[in-house]
């Protein structure tokens, strides 16, 4: 993308989903009682304390990259991948107020940042900590991504299907497209409430996935085991369709 003014429209709109969405987050952990955020999250080996860190972390991360957009400099999202995980670690056990509190500063600076790039900023090329290059445009999605998927993963009552309709549509065509040419047994994806379609993987013989856009994408996105799905091999509905699905990569 190239016109600055798209861009910028564009950033200005996923902002705008990022607000409503993290409305409902800090909503949710000021309701988790004291002993919650040691208890698992639904992610292997996290608490919800980790997960409320990551959070808070992930949107300081992307300050850097928005800072690194409006000045033209090669600012990393991160100092260290050990780093990182170091600070998600010591922000763990805090206790609820003080994780909301983080979150809710967090959130202020991410905002406060992206309210400083000008409108040419927004297609400037930023660096994903993994080492892909994308624009800066982008950077509101991403964190809207962070904010939806951890929300779940919290575990605290908010699930797929609480999913913000455009957020789930897009993500389920992005994740599909991603995986059109895995190593995966064919799958052909269709989303009985939006018309949207997808097809992953090449291997045979193929299968047919079909529910609402959300519950596909709690599947493809490794939220869900398949639940409210109707899973078909050669036009025949299977009983346990669960069990049939290929089993992911994570998700990127």
């Amino acid at each position: 993308m190239t016109d600055p003014q798209t861009a910028a429209a564009l950033a200005a709109d996923r902002l705008a989903l990022v607000g409503e969405s993290t409305r409902h987050l800090l909503h949710t952990v000021s309701e988790l009682k004291p002993e919650a955020v040691a208890e698992p999250s639904a992610l292997p080996g996290w608490t919800r304390g980790h997960v409320l860190a990551h959070l808070a972390r992930n949107a300081d991360s992307l300050v850097n990259l928005l800072n690194g957009a409006r000045t033209g400099t090669d600012i990393p999202q991160y100092a260290s991948n050990e780093a990182r995980d170091q600070e998600i670690e010591d922000g763990a056990p805090r206790p609820v107020d003080v994780q909301l509190a983080d979150l809710e500063a967090s959130d202020r600076r991410f905002a406060e940042a992206a309210a400083l790039l000008p409108g040419e900023a927004w297609t400037a090329d930023v660096r994903h900590r993994t080492g892909y290059v994308f624009p800066a445009c982008d950077i509101p999605w991403k964190r809207l991504a962070e904010v939806e998927y951890h929300h779940v993963d919290l575990d605290a009552g908010y699930t797929p299907a609480h999913w913000p309709e455009a957020f789930a549509v897009a993500e389920f065509r992005r994740i599909a497209a991603r995986l059109a040419d895995a190593a995966l047994p064919a799958v052909e994806l269709v989303a009985d409430d939006t018309e949207d379609r997808g097809a992953i993987g090449s291997g045979g013989p193929g299968l047919v996935v079909e529910g609402p856009v959300r519950a596909l994408l709690a599947w493809l996105s490794g939220r869900s085991d398949g639940d409210g799905l109707q899973v078909h091999r050669g036009g025949v509905q299977l009983a346990d369709g669960r069990a049939a699905l290929p089993p992911l990569p994570p998700l990127g």
